[in-house]
Parts: structure tokens; C-alpha cells; sequence
């Protein structure tokens, strides 16, 4: 049970319910929406992230749902499989992400993206040769998209698990 209501959809502004309708008036987006502006501007970013970017969206989505796994947040997970699997992720990488260092279902760029992943989720930054790893697989603008995607979702992460948000079956909020 979340630790505060949800937004009413009906005391919205129409901007706010359009928003949350094309959102499949998600939990996530009905807290969200208690701040208008902010959830204005949070789907945004988000869209970009998500449809905008030149970052390869398996690579992109791996490191979502791996974000998700770090920072304990079964929403994230359990949304970002789903979605992961829709761009072309596989049901093994999936499975694996939990231990993706001991699996053989990631191509070198995946497994230089996950490493990156761990290292800005876990410390303070991202060793060198981590870095360059990563930064020698992508174009400068894949690696900034990558390390946006996973520090939006790390703050994602952390907004679903602070208000605990609940979870919705499928069919509610993915058509």
C-alpha cells in the first residue's frame, strides 16, 4: 500500500489527465501527478530516454531493468522486462541480469553497458577502464543517453520504493 493517496484523476488539470491517460494512469504516474509540473517535465525526460535517443534500446533496456535489480525496486523490474522484451531483449538475458557476469547471452557492448551500469549504481563514479570499455563501443551520444537512462531510473527507482508504490497487474497498464 502506498505511504500516501494516489492523485485524483478527476481533480487534475486536463493537461495532467491527458498526460496520465496516455500513461495508462499507472501508480507511478498517479503519485507523480500529486506535483503537476514535475510529472509534466519526468515524462518528458522519460520519452526522450525512451524514444528519442540513438542508444540501441536492448542495451538501453538492460541497463534499466539491471538499474531496477540494484536498487531493489520490483516495479522498475518487473515494468523494464516487459518493456525490455518488446525492443528484443531475450527471455535468457532477462533471467540472467541478476548474475549477468557469469551468463553467455550478452554480446561485448551489453556486457560493457552492464558493467558501467553496476559501477554508477554502486560507487561514485565509473572506473576508468570501465569507462573506457563502454566509451569505446558507443558514440558519444549513446554514452551520455546511457548514463542519463541509468541515472533517471536509479532516481525512479528510489521514487517508487520511497513512496511504495503498488504494483498493477499487466493488462493495466501495458496494452
Amino acid at each position: 500500500m502506498a505511504r500516501i493517496d494516489y492523485s485524483d484523476p478527476f481533480k487534475a488539470s486536463d493537461r495532467t489527465r491527458e498526460i496520465l491517460d496516455k500513461n495508462r494512469n499507472a501508480n507511478i504516474f498517479r503519485m507523480m501527478a500529486h506535483s503537476p509540473s514535475y510529472f509534466e517535465q519526468y515524462c518528458r525526460l522519460g520519452g526522450a530516454i525512451r524514444h528519442k535517443g540513438e542508444l540501441d534500446p536492448i542495451v538501453r533496456e538492460l541497463a534499466i531493468t539491471r538499474t531496477g535489480i540494484l536498487c531493489e525496486a520490483p516495479y522498475e523490474i518487473i515494468a523494464h522486462k516487459r518493456i525490455g522484451k518488446n525492443v528484443g531483449v531475450t527471455d535468457a538475458q532477462n533471467e540472467a541480469l541478476e548474475n549477468w557476469q557469469a551468463a553467455s547471452c550478452f554480446d561485448e557492448t551489453q556486457r560493457a553497458a552492464l558493467a558501467f551500469t553496476d559501477e554508477i549504481v554502486k560507487l561514485k563514479k565509473p572506473t576508468d577502464a570501465t569507462f573506457r570499455a563502454i566509451a569505446g563501443k558507443l558514440t558519444p551520444a549513446a554514452l551520455v543517453e546511457l548514463q542519463l537512462s541509468v541515472g533517471f531510473y536509479i532516481m525512479t527507482s528510489k521514487f517508487l520504493e520511497t513512496f511504495e508504490i503498488d504494483l498493477q497487474p499487466v493488462t493495466e497498464v501495458v496494452g
